[in-house]
């Protein structure tokens, strides 16, 4: 593949798992990292695992490197060159895989996990538009970031098998309150793994009057400290009995 980069994983090992990521798929961010441990330590054992909106597949490929999938990784994707991505950096890897193409669980009609882990686009439009996150990525998550993640929310308990646990971001350059309304009105069961703060990346900083504006329309949460803006990352998990 033309124009890849290499992206390198640490694992529990030591061993350093490496992908080969295109530049026309999301590369992985602080908030990728933070899924990935949050995740790491919230499962006890092995288990059938989604990784919905799978980008480069790092999530899902450094879980079932770790041994935390049963079975093959289950993982999806809208864009057919993160699909093909994901399968190349499996091949590469010895990994068993099933990779379909789709928008949210639609590639999964009737199928149920132990675990769900979702990593879709989920920042507010005209925040994505000014960041360096989505230059070549496409992020469709709405006016105020939510849009997506509350579409997972809702469907995610109907592939959940009993016991299922369905992990996802919360970022505050989108609609928190909206997003945490609707998971709390799907899950009795919903918890805070891991929580990380960010200082706004520099690319960003000539855009304050767009962000104290989503702000002020509630679309988007930051603090100012130190003369910086900070952002957070929130891992939460959802039980079903």
């Amino acid at each position: 593949m033309k124009n890849d980069i290499e992206y390198d994983v640490q694992l529990n090992s030591q061993e350093r798992l490496t992908l080969q990521i295109p530049e026309t798929v999301f590369q992985p961010t602080g908030t990728t990292t933070t899924l990935i441990e949050a995740v790491k330590n919230s499962i006890s054992s092995p288990g059938s695992l989604l990784d919905i909106g799978c980008g480069s597949g790092v999530v899902g490929l450094t879980l079932s490197k770790e041994g935390m999938v049963a079975g093959p990784l289950h993982a999806s994707d809208l864009s057919e060159d993160a699909i093909k991505c994901v399968q190349d950096n499996a091949k590469n890897l010895g990994l068993d895989l099933d990779a379909r193409c789709g928008s949210l669980f639609d590639p999964w009609k009737d199928c149920l996990f132990d675990y769900i882990v979702d990593d879709v686009a989920g920042i507010a439009k005209k925040i994505a538009e000014v960041s360096p996150w989505y230059t070549f990525a496409p992020c469709d998550a709405g006016e105020d970031g939510a849009e997506l993640i509350v579409q997972i929310i809702e469907q995610a308990k109907s592939h959940l098998k009993p016991g299922g646990q369905f992990f996802f971001p919360v970022i505050t350059l989108s609609n928190v309150d909206r997003i945490l309304d609707v998971a709390r009105s799907q899950f009795e069961n919903l918890d805070l793994c891991l929580h990380k703060q960010w200082p706004l990346p520099p690319e960003m900083s000539k855009h304050t009057d767009l962000l104290h504006e989503m702000k002020s329309k509630g679309f988007i949460q930051f603090e100012e400290k130190f003369g910086m803006i900070l952002y957070s990352t929130d891992i939460y998990v959802a039980k079903i009995d």
